[in-house]
Protein backbone atom coordinates (compact mmCIF):
# COMPACT_ATOMS: atom_id res chain seq x y z
CA UNK A 1 0.00 0.00 0.00
CA UNK A 2 1.10 3.17 -0.82
CA UNK A 3 2.33 5.39 2.08
CA UNK A 4 0.15 8.77 2.44
CA UNK A 5 2.62 10.40 4.67
CA UNK A 6 3.65 13.97 3.37
CA UNK A 7 7.24 14.88 3.03
CA UNK A 8 8.98 17.64 3.01
CA UNK A 9 11.30 18.03 -0.87
CA UNK A 10 13.27 21.11 0.59
CA UNK A 11 14.48 19.59 4.11
CA UNK A 12 17.25 17.82 2.85
CA UNK A 13 18.52 21.33 0.87
CA UNK A 14 17.66 23.53 3.41
CA UNK A 15 19.64 21.72 5.64
CA UNK A 16 22.59 21.57 3.78
CA UNK A 17 22.74 24.89 2.46
CA UNK A 18 22.76 26.78 6.08
CA UNK A 19 26.58 27.59 6.65
CA UNK A 20 26.42 29.94 3.47
CA UNK A 21 29.09 32.09 4.09
CA UNK A 22 28.82 35.83 2.52
CA UNK A 23 30.46 38.75 5.04
CA UNK A 24 33.24 38.22 6.60
CA UNK A 25 31.69 38.69 8.30
CA UNK A 26 29.02 36.33 8.02
CA UNK A 27 26.44 36.83 5.60
CA UNK A 28 26.47 34.74 5.37
CA UNK A 29 25.40 33.76 5.70
CA UNK A 30 25.57 32.07 7.22
CA UNK A 31 28.98 30.67 8.17
CA UNK A 32 30.54 30.00 11.67
CA UNK A 33 29.30 33.44 12.74
CA UNK A 34 27.49 36.37 10.93
CA UNK A 35 30.00 38.99 12.06
CA UNK A 36 33.42 36.88 12.11
CA UNK A 37 35.64 39.31 13.75
CA UNK A 38 39.56 39.48 12.94
CA UNK A 39 41.48 39.30 15.91
CA UNK A 40 42.13 43.13 17.12
CA UNK A 41 39.13 44.17 15.82
CA UNK A 42 38.07 44.89 18.99
CA UNK A 43 40.71 47.08 20.40
CA UNK A 44 39.93 50.58 19.78
CA UNK A 45 41.89 52.71 17.54
CA UNK A 46 41.56 57.27 18.77
CA UNK A 47 38.77 59.35 17.17
CA UNK A 48 38.89 60.89 13.99
CA UNK A 49 40.95 57.74 12.84
CA UNK A 50 39.23 56.32 9.40
CA UNK A 51 40.02 52.43 8.16
CA UNK A 52 38.92 51.25 4.57
CA UNK A 53 39.27 47.69 3.92
CA UNK A 54 38.84 45.14 1.48
CA UNK A 55 38.43 41.45 1.99
CA UNK A 56 38.60 38.58 0.05
CA UNK A 57 37.64 34.76 1.27
CA UNK A 58 37.04 31.37 -1.11
CA UNK A 59 35.86 28.54 0.86
CA UNK A 60 35.22 25.37 -0.78
CA UNK A 61 32.66 22.95 0.79
CA UNK A 62 32.77 19.22 -0.80
CA UNK A 63 30.85 17.43 1.94
CA UNK A 64 26.91 17.77 3.83
CA UNK A 65 26.04 16.63 7.26
CA UNK A 66 22.40 15.91 8.89
CA UNK A 67 22.06 15.26 12.23
CA UNK A 68 26.01 14.82 12.42
CA UNK A 69 26.04 12.03 10.01
CA UNK A 70 27.57 12.67 6.60
CA UNK A 71 24.97 12.88 3.42
CA UNK A 72 25.75 10.11 1.16
CA UNK A 73 25.41 12.41 -1.53
CA UNK A 74 28.21 14.27 -4.28
CA UNK A 75 28.11 17.70 -2.32
CA UNK A 76 30.11 21.24 -3.46
CA UNK A 77 29.58 24.65 -2.50
CA UNK A 78 32.23 27.39 -3.58
CA UNK A 79 31.98 31.02 -2.27
CA UNK A 80 34.14 33.82 -3.74
CA UNK A 81 32.99 36.58 -1.78
CA UNK A 82 34.64 40.10 -0.88
CA UNK A 83 33.74 42.40 1.55
CA UNK A 84 34.25 46.70 0.95
CA UNK A 85 34.24 48.31 4.28
CA UNK A 86 34.50 51.59 5.86
CA UNK A 87 34.89 52.44 9.77
CA UNK A 88 34.87 55.96 11.41
CA UNK A 89 36.15 56.14 14.97
CA UNK A 90 34.40 58.98 16.78
CA UNK A 91 34.03 60.44 20.48
CA UNK A 92 30.79 60.97 21.66
CA UNK A 93 30.70 61.84 25.51
CA UNK A 94 33.92 60.64 26.41
CA UNK A 95 32.59 56.86 24.69
CA UNK A 96 34.72 55.98 21.43
CA UNK A 97 32.48 54.51 18.87
CA UNK A 98 33.07 52.92 14.92
CA UNK A 99 30.18 53.77 13.20
CA UNK A 100 30.73 51.50 9.77
CA UNK A 101 28.85 50.34 6.38
CA UNK A 102 30.10 46.73 5.18
CA UNK A 103 29.01 45.67 1.50
CA UNK A 104 29.68 42.14 -0.16
CA UNK A 105 29.90 41.09 -3.08
CA UNK A 106 31.12 37.83 -5.04
CA UNK A 107 29.68 34.40 -6.69
CA UNK A 108 28.15 31.45 -4.48
CA UNK A 109 28.64 28.50 -6.74
CA UNK A 110 26.55 24.49 -6.34
CA UNK A 111 29.22 22.80 -7.93
CA UNK A 112 26.42 19.53 -7.67
CA UNK A 113 23.27 18.75 -7.83
CA UNK A 114 21.75 19.46 -4.54
CA UNK A 115 17.87 18.51 -3.66
CA UNK A 116 15.59 20.29 -6.39
CA UNK A 117 18.47 22.18 -7.11
CA UNK A 118 20.77 21.63 -10.10
CA UNK A 119 24.35 22.91 -10.18
CA UNK A 120 24.24 26.57 -10.96
CA UNK A 121 25.80 30.08 -9.36
CA UNK A 122 24.72 33.71 -8.77
CA UNK A 123 27.40 36.73 -8.64
CA UNK A 124 26.79 40.57 -7.79
CA UNK A 125 26.45 42.66 -4.46
CA UNK A 126 24.82 41.21 -1.58
CA UNK A 127 23.12 42.64 1.23
CA UNK A 128 24.86 46.25 3.32
CA UNK A 129 25.31 45.68 6.97
CA UNK A 130 25.58 48.66 8.80
CA UNK A 131 26.28 49.32 12.91
CA UNK A 132 28.88 50.08 14.58
CA UNK A 133 30.50 49.63 18.47
CA UNK A 134 31.00 51.24 21.42
CA UNK A 135 33.59 50.80 23.74
CA UNK A 136 32.17 50.75 27.43
CA UNK A 137 35.25 49.80 28.99
CA UNK A 138 38.27 51.39 27.50
CA UNK A 139 41.14 51.13 29.58
CA UNK A 140 44.87 51.29 27.78
CA UNK A 141 46.50 51.73 31.46
CA UNK A 142 45.36 47.65 32.50
CA UNK A 143 44.95 47.02 28.45
CA UNK A 144 41.64 45.70 29.05
CA UNK A 145 38.91 47.11 26.53
CA UNK A 146 34.89 45.99 26.66
CA UNK A 147 32.80 47.01 23.11
CA UNK A 148 29.27 46.41 22.42
CA UNK A 149 28.53 46.12 18.84
CA UNK A 150 25.11 46.18 17.11
CA UNK A 151 24.80 45.56 13.05
CA UNK A 152 21.23 45.39 10.81
CA UNK A 153 21.53 43.83 7.38
CA UNK A 154 19.74 45.54 4.98
CA UNK A 155 17.73 43.36 2.07
CA UNK A 156 18.74 45.25 -1.16
CA UNK A 157 21.45 42.50 -2.37
CA UNK A 158 20.92 40.35 -5.43
CA UNK A 159 18.55 37.65 -5.36
CA UNK A 160 16.76 35.40 -7.35
CA UNK A 161 14.02 33.74 -5.15
CA UNK A 162 14.22 30.39 -7.20
CA UNK A 163 17.97 29.43 -6.80
CA UNK A 164 16.72 29.70 -2.72
CA UNK A 165 20.22 29.57 -0.85
CA UNK A 166 22.55 30.18 -3.52
CA UNK A 167 22.34 33.80 -3.60
CA UNK A 168 24.50 36.64 -2.99
CA UNK A 169 21.31 38.37 -0.76
CA UNK A 170 19.30 36.87 1.70
CA UNK A 171 15.93 38.47 0.77
CA UNK A 172 15.81 39.23 4.65
CA UNK A 173 16.28 41.76 7.36
CA UNK A 174 18.47 40.65 10.07
CA UNK A 175 20.07 42.27 13.55
CA UNK A 176 23.31 41.23 14.81
CA UNK A 177 24.51 41.81 18.60
CA UNK A 178 27.87 41.20 20.18
CA UNK A 179 30.13 41.71 23.20
CA UNK A 180 33.45 41.21 23.38
CA UNK A 181 36.08 41.24 26.10
CA UNK A 182 39.77 41.84 25.06
CA UNK A 183 42.57 41.79 27.45
CA UNK A 184 46.45 41.67 27.64
CA UNK A 185 47.78 38.43 29.28
CA UNK A 186 51.67 39.51 28.96
CA UNK A 187 53.30 42.46 26.96
CA UNK A 188 53.43 39.96 23.39
CA UNK A 189 49.94 37.97 24.39
CA UNK A 190 46.63 39.26 24.13
CA UNK A 191 43.28 37.38 24.58
CA UNK A 192 40.10 38.63 22.46
CA UNK A 193 36.55 36.93 23.83
CA UNK A 194 33.34 37.37 21.66
CA UNK A 195 29.66 36.60 21.95
CA UNK A 196 26.97 37.38 19.31
CA UNK A 197 23.30 36.86 19.10
CA UNK A 198 21.74 37.12 15.65
CA UNK A 199 18.06 37.72 15.06
CA UNK A 200 16.50 37.26 11.36
CA UNK A 201 13.41 38.50 9.62
CA UNK A 202 11.66 36.60 7.25
CA UNK A 203 12.36 35.21 3.69
CA UNK A 204 8.74 35.15 1.77
CA UNK A 205 10.60 34.43 -1.67
CA UNK A 206 12.51 31.04 -0.61
CA UNK A 207 12.33 28.64 -3.54
CA UNK A 208 8.49 29.92 -3.56
CA UNK A 209 7.87 29.11 0.29
CA UNK A 210 8.38 31.38 3.40
CA UNK A 211 11.64 30.78 5.36
CA UNK A 212 11.61 31.96 8.93
CA UNK A 213 14.33 30.98 11.60
CA UNK A 214 15.44 31.42 14.89
CA UNK A 215 17.49 33.40 16.77
CA UNK A 216 21.34 32.32 16.66
CA UNK A 217 23.96 32.44 18.69
CA UNK A 218 28.25 32.12 18.47
CA UNK A 219 31.16 32.97 20.56
CA UNK A 220 34.68 33.73 19.24
CA UNK A 221 38.03 33.03 21.01
CA UNK A 222 41.31 34.65 19.54
CA UNK A 223 44.42 34.36 21.14
CA UNK A 224 47.06 37.14 19.34
CA UNK A 225 50.97 36.59 19.93
CA UNK A 226 52.80 39.95 18.96
CA UNK A 227 56.00 39.68 16.72
CA UNK A 228 56.91 43.10 16.89
CA UNK A 229 54.51 46.47 16.24
CA UNK A 230 54.03 45.95 13.52
CA UNK A 231 53.03 42.05 13.20
CA UNK A 232 51.13 39.07 14.86
CA UNK A 233 50.28 35.96 15.00
CA UNK A 234 46.69 34.09 16.04
CA UNK A 235 44.82 31.06 16.44
CA UNK A 236 40.87 31.54 16.21
CA UNK A 237 38.20 29.31 17.51
CA UNK A 238 34.56 29.45 16.47
CA UNK A 239 31.24 27.68 17.99
CA UNK A 240 27.96 27.99 16.21
CA UNK A 241 24.78 26.95 17.42
CA UNK A 242 20.85 27.62 17.01
CA UNK A 243 19.12 29.16 14.35
CA UNK A 244 16.96 26.17 13.20
CA UNK A 245 14.51 27.09 10.42
CA UNK A 246 11.33 26.24 8.91
CA UNK A 247 10.34 26.16 5.51
CA UNK A 248 6.69 26.99 4.41
CA UNK A 249 5.53 26.26 8.13
CA UNK A 250 7.86 22.45 8.27
CA UNK A 251 10.52 22.85 10.80
CA UNK A 252 13.70 21.76 9.10
CA UNK A 253 15.24 20.31 12.38
CA UNK A 254 18.77 21.80 11.11
CA UNK A 255 19.90 23.70 14.17
CA UNK A 256 23.43 24.51 14.04
CA UNK A 257 26.17 23.01 15.78
CA UNK A 258 29.39 24.01 14.02
CA UNK A 259 33.26 24.35 15.18
CA UNK A 260 35.87 26.11 13.06
CA UNK A 261 39.18 26.74 13.66
CA UNK A 262 41.52 30.10 11.73
CA UNK A 263 45.22 31.00 11.68
CA UNK A 264 46.21 34.53 11.01
CA UNK A 265 49.07 36.58 10.28
CA UNK A 266 49.04 40.10 9.75
CA UNK A 267 51.79 43.00 9.11
CA UNK A 268 52.04 46.65 8.59
CA UNK A 269 53.75 46.97 4.86
CA UNK A 270 54.21 50.37 5.95
CA UNK A 271 53.00 52.83 8.43
CA UNK A 272 49.44 53.13 7.37
CA UNK A 273 48.66 49.91 4.95
CA UNK A 274 48.55 46.08 6.37
CA UNK A 275 47.99 43.03 5.06
CA UNK A 276 46.43 40.03 6.69
CA UNK A 277 45.82 36.24 5.26
CA UNK A 278 44.10 33.69 6.71
CA UNK A 279 43.57 29.96 6.51
CA UNK A 280 41.55 27.31 8.20
CA UNK A 281 38.27 24.85 8.22
CA UNK A 282 35.38 23.44 10.06
CA UNK A 283 36.39 20.51 13.15
CA UNK A 284 32.98 19.59 13.44
CA UNK A 285 29.47 20.34 11.55
CA UNK A 286 26.10 18.75 12.73
CA UNK A 287 24.08 20.15 9.95
CA UNK A 288 25.25 21.73 6.67
CA UNK A 289 28.25 21.84 4.15
CA UNK A 290 31.41 21.28 5.94
CA UNK A 291 34.29 23.83 4.98
CA UNK A 292 37.30 22.13 4.15
CA UNK A 293 39.30 24.91 2.82
CA UNK A 294 39.32 28.70 3.84
CA UNK A 295 41.39 31.40 2.66
CA UNK A 296 40.79 35.37 3.69
CA UNK A 297 42.80 38.11 2.60
CA UNK A 298 42.44 41.64 4.06
CA UNK A 299 44.17 44.96 2.94
CA UNK A 300 43.70 47.67 5.74
CA UNK A 301 43.88 51.23 4.96
CA UNK A 302 44.56 53.63 8.06
CA UNK A 303 43.85 57.81 6.95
Amino acid sequence: MQSTAKTNPFKSLVKASLPLLIAGLSVGNTQAAEIATDPGDYTPLPAGVNLALLYGQYTTRDAAYSDGKKVPAEAGLDTTIGLARFVHYMDIGGIIVDPQIIVPFGKVELQEPFGPLQPTSESGVGDPIIGGTAWVHNNPESQQWVGLSAFVSVPIGQYEEDKGPVNIGENRWKGIFQAAYVKHLSNNVVMDLIAEYSVYGDNDDFLGFKREQDDAQSLQGHLRYLLSKQSHVALSYYHSFGGETSVGGQDQDDRVNTNRWLATYATFVDSTVQLQIQAGQDISVENGFEEDTRVNLRVLKVF
